[in-house]
């Protein structure tokens, strides 16, 4: 009978033993998934407010960057460049154009490269609605040409064609605007991009650069 007894209370006890080691095992894993979903929770606070702060530091340098004057660059009165829609010949004082009577038809501006020339008359109008023209002369390296390509696609208002008669390799114009480079890299480029598609210099700001004329 008091071996019965002993065997009851030894048996409790291992059972006791064993609830108490599975509430500590609990107690543990509770704490650790405590602390794991604290790190994450800080983890992702503090990459969001990483990337809070960078796209805000972008929006600093991007909004500086258009206040910023484009070193080099040569500026017209945008007052007295006509506007005017025409089916005739234009004859521009500045090669390539940046501004002036033009055709009713834009070039396609969004982001499009062209291989061969294309019509100022339509490359002005695309202009007039904000994109940056990008074009290049045989003196510019085909390595160049390649980067610039790269930025254009991925930009719209933008396009790119050649000018073999243009003074400089590499010329960006905008409306009234004009800048002249030798490398895709000068960090110019970059300046007038972001100062100029669709800048304060935009006569008409938000007008469409798709559905007009394209490569033949």
């Amino acid at each position: 009978m008091a071996s019965r007894t002993s065997d009851q209370n030894s048996r409790q006890q291992r059972i006791a033993e064993m609830r108490r080691a599975e509430q500590s095992r609990e107690r543990r894993n509770k704490i650790l998934a405590i602390s794991i979903s604290t790190a994450i929770v800080a983890g992702l606070v503090g990459f969001g407010a990483w990337v809070l702060i960078d796209q805000k530091q972008k929006e600093k340098d991007a909004e500086a960057a258009r206040k910023a004057p484009v070193s080099g660059e040569q500026t017209w009165d945008a007052k007295k460049l006509g506007r005017n829609h025409v089916e005739t010949p234009v004859k521009y004082e500045m090669n390539p154009p940046v501004g002036g009577d033009h055709h009713p038809r834009w070039m396609n501006c969004n982001g499009d490269v062209y291989k061969n020339p294309v019509p100022e008359v339509n490359a002005v109008h695309s202009l007039e609605h904000g994109a940056v023209w990008v074009t290049y002369s045989d003196k510019a390296a085909a390595g160049e040409l390649d980067k610039l390509r790269e930025k254009v696609t991925k930009t719209p208002y933008t396009l790119m064609s050649p000018v073999k008669e243009q003074a400089g390799a590499i010329m960006l114009s905008a409306w009234g605007k004009q800048l002249t480079v030798d490398k895709a890299d000068d960090p110019r480029v970059a300046q007038f991009f972001t100062k100029y598609v669709q800048g304060q210099q935009t006569p008409e700001p938000g007008a469409a650069c798709t559905n007009g004329l394209g490569e033949k």
